[in-house]
């Protein structure tokens, strides 16, 4: 594939899904920014940028940086996320809005803005089947942002019909985090969802790619993605 002249921002590109889209976006010859918070990209083949999604005024700032520097977005893809698993009775106020903040909040900042400078183009934003049916009480923040994602990208898609806007929503996926999650813990998981084994991070960024390619990906779907062997 080639996407030469192609600019693409991604958000949660220090790590997991993000990092590795970035890396193979950029394989491809796109013209990649890569958006972090806390945690520096290292070996940095592509543009970067700080930005706190939880900030208004840096995502405009963020926006303005790409539009002057590279004159165009062509697609977003948002990845950040945020998770503070934990019993219902231990999760403060200000935790659960964090997560609402990082996870939709901070995803419909970046759409309201990025939109304004894309005359066509794709959004990507990253769900989760966790929004969907795999949902665990230790996570209601995080479940409930991403069932928001979903619903908030259907309306993006209705709101902004010059653009192809979709929601992929994945099962577990063998990001940094999970991998260092407690393995019983993880593997039990796995179990009662029944998903047979973890999804690589390379899988995510292709159906990503696959997503931006295919015209028979409709603007407001929401696509599944699961690490299942049949």
């Amino acid at each position: 594939m080639d996407f030469a002249g192609l600019v693409v921002l991604i958000t949660g590109a220090s790590r997991g899904i993000g990092a590795c889209l970035a890396n193979i976006m950029h394989e491809y010859g796109a013209t990649v920014i890569g958006v972090y918070n806390n945690t520096k990209i290292k070996n940095v083949l592509f543009d970067t940028y700080q930005c706190d999604l939880c900030n208004e005024e840096d995502i405009k700032k963020l926006i303005k940086y790409v539009k002057d520097k590279h004159e165009k977005i062509d697609v977003v893809v948002n990845c950040a996320a945020l998770s503070l698993d934990d019993d219902m009775y231990d999760k403060s106020k200000e935790d659960f809005m964090k997560v609402l903040e990082v996870n939709l909040v901070g995803i419909f900042l970046m759409c309201k803005y990025a939109s304004l400078e894309m005359e066509r183009g794709v959004i990507i934003n990253i769900s989760s089947t966790n929004a969907q049916d795999t949902y665990n009480p230790i996570s209601m923040d995080y479940d409930a942002s991403k069932a928001g994602v979903e619903n908030l990208t259907k309306n993006l898609a209705m709101r902004l019909p010059n653009l192809k806007i979709c929601a992929l929503a994945p099962n577990w996926v063998a990001t940094e985090s999970v991998l260092n999650m407690e393995r019983n813990y993880l593997e039990n998981e796995l179990k009662r969802i029944g998903q047979d084994k973890l999804l690589k991070k390379e899988e995510v960024a292709l159906k990503i790619i696959e997503i931006i390619i295919n015209d028979d990906i409709r603007s407001g779907e929401i696509i599944r993605i699961g690490g299942f062997d049949a």
